[in-house]
């Protein structure tokens, strides 16, 4: 199939993502269908799993450390009884155990547990890198991996349904954390082993599923992506966006810091951050307010003016 002369867009494509592609075969259709040449994502989704997929086009993409860094909410369901080398239950099966001598009770106290800080093992099948390669092509390989451990956030536990050997939850969690993970470590401290079975990302904030479109309809959109795509003033909908002058927009392409009191109608704190546009609305840059010289000042962390 000849690849379609489409027009490049800017934006955030809030894709749903179906079960058994990976993220990047889903950017891979978009870019070869309907000619997205530049594209990438912000947070990756396993195989498996499905829902949110923030897919980044032309300027998008310079937005992907702001996005993805956003926490995410989780349904999923885990089975006990069984422990795989990917965590779920596409892996291979390392280790069975009965499970039914557990009352229901105890495994809700240890889910509800998952809630606050923790250091959570990296998955040995996964993209996180060791010395350079990822763990999932080390282990394709056979040769050992490394044990990783990251340090995550879950600000939201929910169990949805408990129907033993079968588990249903919702979590709100920071940008990373390997729910598979979450599932395995269950099963450790349960003394039975417990997979992941199924999983969607419900939302990556600030974006829902509500507000997500199904593959094959992006797909067959053709020329009318544009219609499905949220321009950049709309990529960010979380930050305030402030309108700048002729004058200001100047400053700002020359690398200038403008003091905060300069827009008295978004009294800012050090550390917020906003979206600048020009005074046609275009955007212009991603900045945070930091202090200099006693002066909380805007300071650029990335421009999105056109050259």
């Amino acid at each position: 199939m000849n690849t379609p002369s489409l027009k490049q867009l800017d934006g955030v494509l809030v894709l749903h993502k179906p079960g058994g592609p990976t993220s990047t075969d889903c950017l891979n259709q978009i870019k070869r269908r309907l000619g997205q040449k530049k594209i990438g994502h912000a947070g990756t989704l396993d195989p498996m799993a499905t829902g949110v997929l923030l897919v980044l086009l032309g300027q998008g993409t310079k937005l992907a450390g702001y996005l993805s860094d956003d926490r995410k909410t989780y349904r999923g369901t885990l089975i006990l009884g069984q422990a795989t080398d990917t965590y779920d239950v596409q892996g291979r099966v390392l280790a069975e155990a009965p499970w039914d001598h557990l009352d229901t009770e105890s495994i809700r106290t240890e889910i509800l547990g998952w809630l606050g800080t923790m250091s959570q093992e990296v998955p040995p099948v996964s993209a996180a890198k060791h010395q350079g390669q990822p763990l999932y092509a080390l282990h394709r390989a056979g040769k050992e991996v490394p044990v990783k451990v990251k340090d995550i956030t879950i600000f939201d536990v929910q169990i949805l349904s408990v129907d033993l050997p079968k588990i249903s939850f919702r979590v709100t969690c920071s940008a990373g954390t390997y729910i598979r993970s979450l599932a395995h470590s269950l099963g450790k401290r349960l003394g039975c082993g417990a997979v992941l079975s199924e999983l969607e990302r419900e939302a990556s904030h600030p974006f829902t599923l509500d507000q997500a479109h199904d593959l094959e309809k992006v797909l067959a959109s053709a020329d009318k992506l544009n219609e499905l795509v949220l321009p950049m003033t709309q990529a960010l909908p979380h930050w305030p966006k402030l309108q700048l002058s002729n004058e200001q927009a100047a400053l700002v392409q020359n690398g200038a810091w403008l003091p905060t009191s300069l827009f008295p109608d978004y009294p800012a704190l050090e550390g917020d951050r906003a979206l600048m546009l020009s005074p046609t609305l275009a955007p212009l840059a991603l900045v945070e307010a930091r202090m200099r010289d006693s002066v909380l000042s805007w300071v650029i962390l990335r421009g999105l003016w056109q050259a």
